[in-house]
């Protein structure tokens, strides 16, 4: 009896420790991926043309928020806006409207339908677009890349390598982005989400 308690508590050892793992920021990244990351070194960011339905949460002062931490932190891992040549491409995607069970089986956003230049798209991105975002039709993500389910009131955020689109890492956190404090509660999710960037 004593020996299939052990076995028992082994078990849940295994399982919590898996689940911890699981759950931190970020993905999974491969060698490649991590080498460039590193070794480059501007950045500018593809416009999100989602906004915040949820009236509860002022969407322009929300993506005005994640832009300055994001840039605040691009700059302390000694990343430069470049809007015409970037090494990298920054994609956010903010979600805060409810949504019942829904789960991404693909990566949370492949597809881009940016159609001609001038598309309107918030001035909160002044001086930190692409230049050539328009031209962005289509994102691949490696194998290495998780998939995230959706979880209301959470952020994730795209690093993407812009000579061959594909995602280098996707970060995300497990932090709680509340109602009453949620300016300061979305500085601290990205901060979050930078603790692991590589």
């Amino acid at each position: 009896m004593k020996f299939m308690k052990k076995i028992q508590l082994f078990i849940t050892l295994i399982l919590a420790g898996a689940f911890m793992i699981s759950c931190g920021s970020g993905s999974n990244i491969s060698k490649d991926a991590a080498r460039k990351l590193k070794d480059y070194n501007t950045y500018s960011f593809l416009p999100n043309k989602d906004t915040i339905k949820d009236r509860s949460y002022n969407n322009h002062r929300i993506h005005e928020l994640i832009i300055s931490t994001i840039n605040n932190n691009m700059s302390a891992e000694d990343y430069a806006i470049d809007n015409s040549r970037p090494d990298v491409l920054v994609y956010i995607h903010p979600m805060f409207d409810e949504r019942v069970a829904d789960v991404n089986a693909d990566p949370v956003y492949t597809n881009f339908s940016y159609y001609r230049p001038g598309l309107y798209i918030g001035d909160y991105y002044t001086d930190y677009t692409y230049d050539n975002y328009f031209t962005i039709q289509r994102i691949t993500a490696g194998g290495e890349i998780k998939q995230i389910p959706y979880k209301e009131k959470s952020i994730v955020i795209d690093f993407i390598d812009r000579k061959t689109n594909q995602i280098l890492w996707r970060g995300t956190a497990n932090e709680e982005i509340g109602s009453k404090r949620w300016e300061r509660d979305i500085r601290n999710y990205i901060d979050e989400i930078f603790k692991e960037f590589p």
